[in-house]
């Protein structure tokens, strides 16, 4: 069942809006683990993150201030028994999401949930040349994984089939992957790789320049975001967890270049487990980058 948070309800108090249609920023929620291979909780962060947010600062780290009635928050789609209804209605939803013309922003869940999502991005961008970038320590490519084409570990072997080319998809943080997905990616050269490793040597703003560069001409760009890009000592409340990550300050200097230089037109952020965490370490630095997000609409 798709639930919407009142005015009164919403946890982001002074920044909500009373009316979707006045908002800049619109949260939906999809707190689905159903897909994870390891360990679960991620259905958690929704709720997690719209309580710890009243903590969080009025102005950004640049010391711009976030303005009042910017955001609204369309509530949770909660999960089904049927997976493939509930894809399906997430991806119904999300495309209402995007109808209101606010920035959409996408709380999961594990990252299974970014296959209905990127769907539909591609749906409201029909006809427009659309590109795809994903952060994570994983590169999500298997064709199916525990028997599920739906895994959690095959959200960008299904937006190649449904989204976009491999010229239009770019990883950020990789540092791990399976036999299957470096076949997978002979039949796809084009796609762009920037591992942990290069982020670490090249360093995060060459990183982000060579993004803007490559997005320079596309019309929408789709981001996703699992948390386990980043180190576990910066996030140690994930799923699947690898060593050898992105800290918080690398992964805020390229995010904060793409959605102000990038055609970034709706993003997600999964991945993120609350019972596996540690003094909400994970759930804040996931907050953190929702604040550059505010910050960005509030100019």
């Amino acid at each position: 069942m798709f639930e919407y948070s009142s005015f009164e309800e919403a946890s982001w108090l002074r920044w909500a809006a009373k009316d979707k249609r006045e908002a800049r920023v619109c949260i939906m929620g999809v707190p689905f683990d159903n897909a994870v291979s390891l360990n679960k909780g991620t259905a958690k962060a929704p709720e997690r993150l719209r309580s710890l947010s009243v903590d969080m600062s009025d102005v950004t780290e640049d010391f711009r201030e976030i303005k009042e009635g910017i955001l609204y928050d369309f509530g949770d789609m909660h999960p089904q028994l049927d997976w493939e209804s509930y894809f399906s209605d997430v991806e119904e939803k999300a495309l209402e999401v995007m109808e209101t013309g606010g920035f959409p922003l996408f709380i999961g869940g594990d990252h299974s949930v970014t296959i209905p999502l990127q769907k539909a991005f591609a749906r409201y961008y029909e006809g427009k040349k659309i590109g795809v970038i994903h952060f994570d320590a994983h590169y999500d490519l298997c064709p199916e994984y525990d028997g599920h084409k739906w895994s959690h570990a095959c959200t960008e072997a299904r937006a190649l089939e449904d989204v976009c080319g491999g010229e239009d998809l770019s990883f950020v943080g990789i540092r791990v992957a399976e036999l299957i997905e470096l076949e997978l990616m002979k039949e796809h050269p084009g796609i762009t790789t920037h591992r942990a490793l290069d982020v670490y040597e090249r360093g995060a703003k060459a990183v982000a320049e060579a993004l803007v560069r490559k997005y320079a001409d596309y019309d929408a760009v789709y981001l996703t975001l699992d948390i386990d890009v980043l180190d576990p000592a910066f996030a140690p409340g994930t799923g699947t967890p690898v060593a050898g990550g992105l800290s918080s300050r690398e992964l805020i200097e390229i995010f904060k270049v793409l959605i102000r230089r990038a055609p970034i037109k709706a993003m997600d952020l999964v991945e993120v487990a609350p019972p596996l965490d540690v003094n909400d370490v994970t759930s804040w630095a996931a907050l953190r980058i929702i604040h550059e997000v505010l910050g960005k609409a509030s100019e």
